[in-house]
Order: structure tokens, then sequence, then C-alpha cells
């Protein structure tokens, strides 16, 4: 079946169901076998505070000592057990070790945040299924989420986030201060709002100033404003140098930005609007965050939008844009746009539909980079030094590979030289890096075929060796139609060697009903995956 067909037509539940026969009989013998595991204690861990491990957003996590291509098996690892909740779980859970809950004593904990506007703290070890704190944000009927129906359109995306749009983004943890920064979307007394959240993670309090209600005017441009109604806090939220970055993108016409808050204050510091003299431009990225350099400067991808700034104007749409932080605001550094931009935006061919990596250092030319891939399946390679701005011949890039004719609605992860990419209609990738360009053909692939919207893959490993490759298999179109999510695990030095998959024992293993963009949490042992109504947690069994 091609990649259009795979858009258009989803495997039924039926065929998802056909493993539940052939693994019958090793369901009956683990299920008799299988024992909850004991608390795993922390190592010199520092846990999961951002989206994707890292604000590089490599998805690598280097500290995992406990799971192994060896002990990951059907045999010896499973799900033990599941955190239910109120709301999907869009965020990626994120992991703290060692907190001191108040009056609770010390835990490792899991953040969970929810579409229904929740906010979960768990002992991460399952040591209760009750949480250990648990905040709301909604009131009914004065304060509720925003309802997403059919006549919300186009407000609401029904096919994303029914029945509610509540708390998309994925949080961020600031370990020294103990606070992690979440935003709502909430309607107060019929009025639409998007507000960041400050709470403790020992109490779920909120800090002094917060909530902050999300308002902001672009730059130079006084009658451009953020809306709060059509304006879809979906990219990871970022820390960086005591700053909360929050990028915005829309169901409507509105316009994408990224605005920053101070992590002590909830002041407002900056804001860049990424079309002022046009429209759209969203920063979304399949719920990917911005991604940082050493030297602090930021990026990330825009979508289908206005595009002036070869010809002197302001808006950056279809691009990938570097910013610089100066005192109170933005300067873009550089930026890269395809030459095609104009019939791209035309044909809702989104730059922002994936995220990106910024690599570490490389050898070669070109030892400053960023990659990542988007809705026509191209995957860029580009010189952070040069990032190529338009030309309106050719893409003035480092590289550019097709690895299938698939698109990406996901981002690649990166491990010891070897980048790992899973498009929609596709399968896994492992390409090598060699001199800072991709190795083609690809190091390996694995069979498995990922339907729409495709795995953001996750790496654990123990520095260098005991490599894992997560990635969490979501047939996603409405929710209300998905079937079971589907955790896979690969060998990261060949992932046409897959070590275990959810359905392998399934009636001991089988996850809730899948949701769009999730990305698994792998820390001190085990991993944590978000779905519509629980997050579900597999280790090791004994």
């Amino acid at each position: 079946m091609n990649c259009i067909a795979m858009f258009s037509k989803f495997r039924s539940v039926a065929a998802r169901a056909f493993p539940i026969f052939a693994a019958l009989l090793p369901a009956l013998l683990a299920i008799a076998l299988f024992v909850i595991p004991a608390s795993v204690t922390a190592q010199s861990f520092s846990g999961v505070l951002t989206w994707h491990n890292d604000n590089g957003r490599t998805g690598q996590n280097l500290a995992e000592t406990v799971l192994t291509p060896v002990n990951v098996n059907s045999a010896q690892f499973g799900k033990a057990f599941s955190f239910p909740v109120e709301g999907q779980v869009y965020a990626q859970p994120l992991y703290a070790p060692n907190v001191t809950i108040a009056g609770k004593g010390k835990h490792n904990v899991i953040y969970i945040a929810t579409e229904h506007d929740s906010v979960y703290a768990f002992d991460a070890d399952g040591l209760s299924q009750s949480p250990l704190w648990h905040v709301t944000f909604i009131d009914p009927p004065t304060i509720t989420t925003m309802p997403c129906t059919s006549d919300m359109q186009p407000e609401c995306d029904v096919t994303i986030l029914d029945p509610e749009h509540g708390i998309t983004a994925t949080p961020v943890i600031d370990a020294a201060a103990g606070t992690i920064f979440v935003v709502a979307k909430t309607v107060e007394s019929g009025v639409y709002m998007e507000k960041l959240h400050a709470l403790d993670i020992t109490t779920g309090a909120e800090r002094t100033g917060s909530p902050i209600k999300i308002e902001a005017t672009a730059p130079g441009y006084p009658t451009v404003k953020f809306s709060g109604l059509t304006g879809v806090s979906r990219a990871a939220l970022l820390l960086l140098n005591h700053t909360v970055y929050i990028g915005y993108a829309s169901n409507d016409d509105d316009r994408g930005w990224l605005i920053g808050y101070d992590a002590a204050t909830l002041k407002q510091t900056r804001v860049f609007c990424v079309t002022p003299t046009g429209q759209l431009g969203g920063i979304w990225g399949g719920g990917a965050g911005p991604g940082v350099d050493s030297a602090g400067n930021i990026y990330f991808m825009t979508g289908n939008g206005s595009f002036d700034v070869n010809t002197g104007g302001a808006s950056y749409g279809m691009s990938m844009v570097k910013l610089a932080v100066n005192g109170s605001g933005f300067t873009v550094s550089d930026y890269f746009t395809p030459y095609n931009e104009m019939e791209l935006t035309r044909k809702d061919m989104d730059f922002a539909s994936g995220g990106l990596v910024v690599l570490p250092d490389q050898p070669g030319a070109y030892p400053h980079e960023v990659t990542g891939g988007f809705k026509t399946g191209q995957v860029f390679m580009v010189n952070r030094d040069n990032m190529g701005k338009f030309n309106s011949t050719t893409n003035d890039v480092v590289q550019t590979i097709l690895p299938d004719k698939c698109g990406f609605w996901s981002s690649p992860a990166y491990w010891n030289g070897h980048i790992y990419l899973a498009g929609g209609g596709s399968t896994l990738f492992l390409f090598d890096l060699k001199t800072g360009h991709y190795v083609v053909p690809p190091a390996s692939r694995a069979s498995e075929l990922y339907d729409y919207p495709g795995a953001t893959p996750s790496i654990s490993a123990n520095g260098n060796s005991d490599a894992i490759v997560w990635t969490i298999e979501n047939l996603a179109g409405n929710p209300k139609d998905n079937p079971p999510a589907v955790l896979h695990a690969y060998d990261a030095t060949n992932v046409g060697r897959e070590l275990y998959n959810s359905n392998q024992v399934i009636t001991r293993d089988q996850a809730g009903d899948a949701i769009k963009f999730t990305v698994p949490t792998i820390a001190n042992g085990r991993v944590y995956i978000g779905t519509q109504t629980e997050v579900d947690v597999y280790g090791l069994l004994n």
C-alpha cells in the first residue's frame, strides 16, 4: 500500500487484534509468572525534565543502566502497571528522581499532564496507584476545558483533540527551583484563555504570581495580537537561561508565536511573531519543542504561511528559523526557506509538521548542524553557521535525503553518530553520520510499518553501550476510533532487530488506546507511554 493510501485508510482494529491468537499460549504462561517489579533505586540520573530529554531534542537518555538489549524481551520485560488519569495524554510524561513530597517522603516521580486540564504526580515505581498530588485548572460550569466538537471548527480540530482541549504541550521542569511549568487552555465564563502555570513539584501548589494569562503583541506591529481562542500550544515548552518559552500555532488563520516568560516572576520578557506581515506560520512540529545550541540560539520550523523576508518583509512562514536572544527581544540571526515555499504552502505541505534535532558537533567542514524532516518526506541537514536563507532556484543546505516517499509528522533522534527516523506510512530508519552527512542508503531499517503519523524515537543507553530505540506505534485518526498503542523496542545498532513489542503478549502488555504524537519516556528501568485514559508503565518483570 502506498503512502497516500496509508494516510486515507487506516488499518482496522480487527487486524490489530490478530496477534492475540498467536500470543495466547505464551500470554497464559506470562500471566502465571507475572509479578509487579519492586522499586528501582534511582542512580546518578537527573531525570527527563523536558521533551525528548534535552534542549538539543536528541531524545537520548545516556544514564539507563537497567534496560539492555539482553533483557528487553517478552519473557523478561512487559507491562508492569498503569496510572489511570482524566483526559488524554498528549504531553510526554516527565520524570524527576528523589523528590521529597510534602508529608509523603522521597519518591521518584512521574508527572503527567492531560487534556482535561489536570496535572498528576505519581510514584514512578508504582508503589501506589494513587497520585502523590493532583491539581486541576477547571471548575465547572464556570471554568472548563475547550470543547472540541464538530461545530467548533475551525477553532478546534476534532480529528486531533476530540472531545476537549486542555493541556497539549509537554511541560518543562526547572529542577533547581523545584517548579514545573504548564500551559493550559480554559474557557472561563465564555472567554477562551491560555494560561501559564508554575507549580511546586512537591505539592502541585501554584507559585507566587501563577498563573498568568498569555497575551502578546508583535514587536513593531501594535495591531497584531495573540488570540487565546485560536492559539494552540502544541509545541513542547522550552526552559533556557531562566526563561520559559512557549510556541504557538493555530487551527484557524492566526499566526505562529514564540513567547518568553521569566521563570521566577512569570513576567513576559520577549515575543517573536512568525508572520506579523502575513498569516499562519505556526510552530507545532508534531509536539516537538524548539531546539537550542551551545551558544543559546533557539531553532524551530514554521508551517504554511506568508514568507516575505527576502523582499523586505518580516514574515518567516515555511522556514527553519534561528533566533538569538538579545536583552528583552529576539533577533533572527539566520534562517532557511525551501526554494518552492510558495508551492509547499499552497499544497499544505508544512515545514513544521515534524521537529528538529540540534546535533552535537560533527567532524568535517560543517561542525554545527541541525536536521529535521517534513511532509514531503525530505530530510534536510542544515549548516547552523550558514543556514542558506532563501534561493529561488535551489536549497542551499548541506544535504537533502528522501528516505521514503512518505512525510514526517515526527522528530529524529540521535545517539552515538546515528540518526533515527520514522515517517508516516514508512518504517524506522537508522542512518550513520559521516563528516556531518547522512550515509545513504541507511545502515538498517525495521520491518514494521508505521502508519500516519509515524513515530518519534527515543533512545536509552548506558553511555555508548546497551542502546535501545523505543517507539510508540499510533494508528491515529479521530481519537474515538483509535486502537491500542503499541510500544516497540529495537537494537540501536541494527533496527532490523526488534527486541520487543507490546503485541507479543497482548493479554498482559496491551496499552491504552492511541493518540497522535506521543513520545515514550525511558527512566530508571521503566518506559512510560501516554494514551487516551492512562499512562502505561513497562519494565522488567522480576
